[in-house]
C-alpha cells in the first residue's frame, strides 16, 4: 500500500512521434526541400564538385604511378646489366624512380590539396544553408499561434531544431565528402581494371560491391528504427529534465526531488536500452561488412598472383590492384555508418521542416495593410463569440466599446473570460463569430505586427528574459536610450530599488525573472510598457503583486500614463478601477452589468455586492 503523501510511480515513458509515419515525407522529398537553400550557393557547389573530381582523379592515379615505380625497380629476367651497360642501367634505375617518386608525392599532395579546397569552398554553402533554415524555423515558431506554444514540449522541440541544424551539416558532409567521391572512385577503378586486365577483376569487384552495399543498406534500414527510437527517448528525457529544472521551486516546495529523479532515470533507462540495441546491431553490421571485404580481397589477390606467376602481369600490377582495393574498401568500411548517418540526418531534417511547415492558426490575409488611425483609436468588440475548444465556449455574444482616450475596466470572478479579451485583442486567437475593431478596422483585415505595435500590456503573470534589468525594460522599445529606460523605471517606482543593487541596471534577473520578487517583476513590466508608449494600453491585474503603498503610488502613474490613451483595465481589486469611465461586470463569458462606479453601486447588483465584500475584507 502506498504511504500517505507518496506520489504514484511514473508510468513508462513512451515518446509520441512528432509526425505520423504515414505523413513522413520520403528521403527524396526532404532532399528536394533542402536543395533551394544550397542553390543560393550554386557556383560554390559546382566548384566543390570540380575539386572533388580532380581530387579523385589524383587519388586513382596514385596506384598507377606506384605500379610504374615497382616495375621500374624490378629488372626483367635475363636482362640483368653486364659490362658497360651497367653504368647506363644504373643511371636509368636512379632517374626513373626519382621522377616517379616526385610524381607520386605530387599526386598524394594534390589529393589532399583539392580535398581541402573542396571543403573550404563548400563550407560557406553548408553553414549558410544551416543558418537560413535555423533562422526560418525560429521565425516561423514565433509566428505560430499561442495554442501551439501552450501545447509544445520545449525540451523536445529545441532538441529537434538542434538535431535538424546538425543534420544539414552531416548530410552534406557525408554525401558530398564521402558517398559521392567513393562512387566516382569506384567507377574509375572499374574502368581501369576492365581496360588493363581481364574481366574477372571487374566481376569480382562489382559483385563484392553489390553484396556489400546490399547487405549494408538492408541491415541499416532494419537498424534505423532503433536509432529513431533512441532519438525519441532522448527528446522525451530532455523534455522532462528541462521542465523539472524550470519548475525548480515547485519541486522543492513539495519535496519531490526523488520523484523527479525517478522519472528522469526511467527515461534514461529506456534510452539506454535503445542505444544498446543500436550498438549490438552495429557490431553485426560491421562483422558482415568485414567478411565481404575479406573474401573479395582474397579473390582479387589470388587472381593477380596467378597472373604474376603465369607472366601475364607484373609485380607492379599486383601492387596496384592491392592499392586499389585498399583505397576502395577503406571508405566502404564506413558505408554503414555513412548510410545510417545520412538516413538519420534526413529524418532529423524532416522533423525541422515539419516544424517550419506547421500551419499558422492565425495568419495575415494576403495583401493585408498596416493599421491606420492610431493617434486616438477606439476599440470595439462586436457580438464576439469565442472558445479555445469548440465544445467549451468562453465568450458569448460579447459587445462593448472602449472609446478613444477613455478607460474601460472589466471585473468579475476568475474564469469569467476577462484575460481572454486581451488575448483576442492581441490576436493570439481569432474569434469564431463577430469581430474586433481598432479605429474602425477589423483586426483580421490588417497586419498582426501593426496591431501589436499599437498595444501595450502589463500582464498579471510577468515573465522576464534571463538578462539584465536594463535589457528587460528596454525590451519595450528597441533602441531606447539609458535616460529613457531610467525615466520609465522612475515612473514605475523601481528606479530606487535598481540603484540600490550592487550592479544597478546591469543586475541579472535570472531564469524567467525568478531573482526578483513578484512586485519587482511587475514593476519592471510596467516600466517596459510605459517605455513602449503605445496608443492602446491593457492592464491585466497590473498591480496585483504590489503592496498597498506601492499600489497607490503606481496607480497614480498608470492613470497619468493612460491620459488621452485608450485603456482596457482587467482587475480583481475594485478599488483600482473606481475612476474608469465605464466598468463592465462579467460572469460566465457575458456582460451582466455595466456603468460607472457610482451607477453600479446605486444599482445594488453584483458589482455592489463585490464592492461590499472587498471593503469588509480590507
Amino acid at each position: 500500500m502506498r504511504r500517505s503523501g507518496e506520489l504514484a510511480s511514473p508510468s513508462p515513458l513512451t515518446p509520441a512521434p512528432s509526425q505520423p509515419a504515414s505523413q513522413r515525407r520520403s528521403d527524396w522529398g526532404t532532399l528536394r526541400r533542402l536543395l533551394p537553400y544550397l542553390w543560393q550557393y550554386r557556383w560554390r557547389v559546382f566548384a566543390a564538385l570540380l575539386f572533388m573530381v580532380v581530387a579523385k582523379l589524383a587519388n586513382v592515379s596514385v596506384p598507377l604511378v606506384l605500379k610504374e615505380l615497382v616495375d621500374a625497380m624490378t629488372p626483367s629476367r635475363g636482362q640483368l646489366p653486364t659490362g658497360g651497360d651497367a653504368t647506363a642501367v644504373a643511371m636509368a634505375v636512379v632517374a626513373v624512380p626519382v621522377a616517379l617518386l616526385v610524381g607520386y608525392g605530387l599526386l598524394r599532395l594534390s589529393t589532399s590539396l583539392f580535398t581541402e579546397l573542396r571543403e573550404l569552398v563548400f563550407s560557406k554553402a553548408t553553414q549558410g544553408a544551416a543558418r537560413s533554415i535555423a533562422l526560418q524555423t525560429f521565425q516561423h515558431l514565433h509566428s505560430l499561434s499561442l495554442r501551439f506554444h501552450l501545447e509544445r514540449q520545449t525540451g523536445g522541440m529545441t532538441r529537434d531544431i538542434e538535431r535538424g541544424v546538425r543534420g544539414i551539416e552531416s548530410l552534406i558532409s557525408y554525401s558530398l565528402y564521402s558517398v559521392v567521391p567513393t562512387l566516382i572512385e569506384v567507377g574509375l577503378v572499374l574502368g581501369i581494371l576492365a581496360v588493363k586486365f581481364d574481366i574477372w577483376f571487374v566481376w569480382i569487384t562489382a559483385a563484392a560491391l553489390v553484396v556489400y552495399v546490399g547487405f549494408t543498406v538492408s541491415v541499416t534500414e532494419w537498424r534505423t528504427k532503433f536509432r529513431r527510437e533512441a532519438n525519441e527517448f532522448d527528446s522525451a528525457a530532455h523534455t522532462k529534465a528541462v521542465d523539472s529544472l524550470l519548475n525548480y521551486e515547485t519541486v522543492k516546495y513539495f519535496n519531490n526531488e526523488g520523484f523527479e529523479a525517478r522519472r528522469y532515470d526511467q527515461s534514461l533507462e529506456l534510452l539506454r536500452r535503445s542505444r544498446l540495441k543500436s550498438q549490438t546491431t552495429l557490431s553485426m553490421l560491421n562483422t558482415g561488412q568485414q567478411l565481404v571485404i575479406a573474401i573479395a580481397l582474397v579473390a582479387m589477390l589470388w587472381r593477380a598472383t596467378q597472373g604474376v606467376a603465369e607472366g601475364r602481369m607484373t609485380l607492379g600490377d599486383l601492387v596496384m590492384i592491392n592499392a586499389f582495393m585498399i583505397q576502395l574498401y577503406i571508405p566502404l568500411n564506413f558505408l554503414g555508418v555513412l548510410y545510417r548517418e545520412i538516413k538519420q540526418s534526413l529524418t532529423d531534417l524532416d522533423k525541422m521542416f515539419t516544424l517550419m511547415e506547421r500551419e499558422r492558426e492565425v495568419a495575415d490575409k494576403p495583401g493585408a495593410q498596416p493599421l491606420t488611425g492610431q493617434e486616438h483609436p477606439a476599440v470595439r468588440f462586436e457580438h464576439v463569440t469565442f472558445g479555445y475548444e469548440p465544445a467549451r465556449v468562453i465568450l458569448h455574444d460579447l459587445s462593448f466599446e472602449v472609446p478613444a482616450g477613455k478607460t474601460v475596466a472589466v471585473v468579475g470572478p476568475s474564469g469569467s473570460g476577462k484575460s481572454t479579451l486581451a488575448r483576442l485583442l492581441f490576436r493570439f486567437y481569432d474569434v469564431q463569430q463577430g469581430r474586433i475593431t481598432i479605429a474602425g478596422q477589423d483586426i483580421r483585415e490588417v497586419t498582426q505586427a501593426s496591431v501589436r505595435r499599437s498595444i501595450g500590456i502589463v500582464p498579471q503573470d510577468t515573465v522576464l528574459f534571463n538578462d539584465t534589468i536594463e535589457y528587460n525594460i528596454a525590451y519595450g522599445r528597441a533602441g531606447a536610450s539609458r535616460a529613457e529606460v531610467e525615466a520609465a523605471a522612475r515612473a514605475a517606482r523601481i528606479h530606487d530599488f535598481i540603484e540600490s543593487t550592487p550592479r544597478g541596471y546591469q543586475t541579472m534577473v535570472g531564469e524567467r525573472g525568478l531573482k526578483l520578487s513578484g512586485g519587482e517583476k511587475q514593476r519592471v513590466a510596467i516600466a517596459r510598457t510605459l517605455l513602449k508608449d503605445p496608443p492602446i494600453l491593457i492592464f491585466d491585474e497590473a498591480t496585483s503583486a504590489l503592496d498597498s503603498a506601492n499600489e497607490r503610488a503606481i496607480q497614480a502613474e498608470l492613470r497619468s500614463a493612460a491620459q488621452n490613451k485608450t485603456a482596457l483595465v482587467i482587475a480583481h481589486r475594485l478599488s483600482t478601477v473606481v475612476d474608469a469611465h465605464e466598468i463592465l461586470v462579467m460572469d460566465g463569458g457575458r456582460i451582466i452589468e455595466r456603468g460607472t462606479h457610482l451607477q453600479l453601486l446605486a444599482r445594488g447588483g453584483r458589482y455592489a455586492a463585490m464592492w461590499a465584500l472587498q471593503q469588509k475584507e480590507s
